[in-house]
């Protein structure tokens, strides 16, 4: 066995390359290719009931309003009713047929099977399943005091949209649906502060990679990777490292991102970055990580 793995250690990676080298034209004709039919080939979300998490604010606020502009019903989830109800009221005068809002806590298996279920009850069908309810933080790993205050990140960023997912692909299944998981780039490579929220977006990205090929060609995954996004988030500590990577890259509306997270839905994407040159990120931690890595400085 040790000789095989000598083996293979010497002869896999040449052979890999190899073919990298033989068929990546051709990929990238086909990507070509594929692009070109999905500019002119989408589908309409017009009629179609949208479960959307953590729509209270931010991307998800405004991929509402995205999906009231093209006819969709609504499910609004958050734990801001007031401010939801806010948000359905524009989307009624945006477009939506209907609006249903839902005060829940992803992080909290109950309420997740909660606003599926009323969902289905009043709509009698769920077409578009969106996960972007999430937490963010900016912190020292080193500086939680207890290790049990990372938890509320992980159990949002990442138990949520299990719990919403297992819920919902009976539902998916009979209308071949889709799922949207609203990731980061963070999940790629780590981000100075934002340890455990990089882990649990890594998490996430494994977990609908992984979704994907088990759900074949029933229900649709497209995960989607934000840029730097003006999303409303008045956290002090969060505005402060925006405003740092401000300095680097320009800040993305909500509006424009929601507008083009949802062509890309609806095109049938699987992997959605917006800016699309966030995806250079992804190319960079891969073949350049040593280009992504600088210790921060403590303030």
């Amino acid at each position: 066995m040790a000789l095989i793995n000598k083996i293979l250690n010497i002869f896999l990676p040449i052979v890999t390359f190899s073919l990298l080298v033989v068929f990546m034209p051709i990929s990238i004709l086909f990507s070509l290719f594929g692009f070109i039919r999905n500019s002119k080939e989408s589908d309409k979300v017009n009629g179609k009931v949208v479960i959307i998490t953590g729509s209270s604010s931010g991307i998800g606020e405004h991929l509402a309003y995205e999906y009231a502009r093209r006819g969709a019903y609504l499910t609004l989830v958050a734990r801001r009713e007031d401010r939801l109800r806010l948000v359905a009221n524009r989307c009624r005068r945006l477009g939506s047929p209907d609006v249903a809002v839902v005060r829940g806590d992803v992080s909290v298996i109950e309420d997740c099977k909660r606003f599926i279920e009323e969902t289905i009850s009043r709509f009698g069908r769920l077409d578009h399943l969106v996960n972007n309810a999430g937490i963010a933080e900016a912190k020292f790993f080193e500086d939680y005091l207890q290790i049990s205050d990372v938890l509320p990140i992980m159990n949002t960023n990442f138990w949520g949209p299990v719990y919403t997912t297992h819920f919902a692909i009976p539902h998916l299944k009979k209308t071949k649906g889709k799922i949207v998981a609203v990731a980061s780039p963070a999940g790629w490579s780590g981000v100075p502060r934002m340890s455990i929220y990089a882990a649990s977006k890594a998490a996430m990205i494994n977990f609908y990679e992984t979704i994907r090929i088990e759900l074949g060609p029933e229900i649709g995954v497209t995960i989607v990777f934000p840029g730097l996004v003006e999303n409303g988030n008045t956290n002090p500590d969060l505005l402060a490292e925006k405003q740092d990577w401000s300095q680097v890259v320009a800040i993305e509306s909500a509006t424009e991102c929601a507008k083009a997270v949802v062509n890309g839905i609806c095109r049938g994407k699987t992997f959605l970055a917006e800016p699309s040159w966030v995806r250079v990120l992804f190319w960079l931690s891969i073949l350049c990580p040593e280009l992504l890595i600088s210790k921060p400085k403590r303030t």
